[in-house]
């Protein structure tokens, strides 16, 4: 018996077999009636891994060092609504362009058509009036918060980074029910979802944050329990209502110190 190919070459297959543009769906059912069953996890994960233009890409490790868009890992563009999952198409540079992974200027991975600013992240709507100091996009706050997560205690316990076993990262983690921001595991295996809020964090963030735990509970966690971490500037006081009923939801705010000050020649 033939060994199966890898995912990858299963998901090129399909959208070539499917007239060059299929959904998530159309995919994984072409893979599943031609090669059995096979983790929808790992194709979604694969998918994105392999579409130029979503921004989720560089959390895997075909994508972790800045290159062009011209590898065996390429050949998928997302016409889906703000890149997330949806759509895809083949990839052809002559109508999509060239995309690659390349540095910003903080020295973090992102993805762009050459010539052009990266592809946004979701910004967190600002309030009116609001003096203090905020991250400029919700992109800059979940990397720092990444980026620091070893430093972060959750009910005493330190955190890491969620890898999965196809060694995708827990940030902006891809789930049935949407992208979670972060995240983590801490130091008994129990999973941390991380919602994160640019300025004042809002009780519709509960129901996001809840939608999110209860999906990993279902599909992920097995036996492992499942916390949840609000981050905003402010936390108004409906949410810390909501929250005062739901043990295993915290809340955090963040604050940012800036300082410039003249040099004396």
């Amino acid at each position: 018996m033939n060994a199966k190919p890898y995912v990858w070459q299963m998901i090129k297959e399909a959208v070539g077999g499917l007239e060059g543009k299929a959904t998530y769906s159309e995919i994984k059912d072409f893979i599943r009636n031609k090669y059995g069953e096979v983790n929808e996890s790992t194709i979604n994960c694969q998918i994105i891994a392999c579409t130029v233009n979503h921004p989720s890409r560089i959390h895997y490790p075909e994508n972790k060092k800045p290159r062009v868009a011209n590898t065996k890992y390429d050949f998928l563009f997302s016409t889906g609504y703000k890149y997330r999952r949806g759509e895809v198409e083949l990839c052809d540079p002559e109508k999509h362009g060239t995309w690659e992974i390349r540095k910003d200027e903080y020295g973090k991975l992102t993805v762009a058509q050459m010539g052009l600013e990266e592809v946004p992240g979701t910004e967190d709507e600002q309030v009116e009036g609001e003096q203090e100091l905020l991250f400029p996009v919700e992109s800059h706050l979940r990397d720092f918060i990444a980026n620091n997560i070893e430093a972060i205690t959750v009910n005493g316990h330190r955190l890491k980074l969620y890898i999965d076993e196809n060694g995708r990262d827990g940030v902006e983690y891809p789930t049935d029910v949407g992208p979670i921001d972060i995240l983590a595991v801490d130091e008994k295996g129990n999973f941390v979802v991380f919602e994160l809020k640019l300025s004042r964090g809002a009780d519709k963030a509960m129901g996001q944050i809840s939608r999110y735990m209860g999906c990993i509970k279902l599909n992920l966690a097995g036996d492992k329990g499942v916390k949840g971490v609000i981050v905003a500037k402010k936390v108004d006081e409906n949410l810390k209502y909501a929250s005062s009923i739901i043990p295993d939801i915290s809340l955090f705010e963040y604050e940012l110190n800036f300082k410039i000050q003249e040099v004396s020649i």
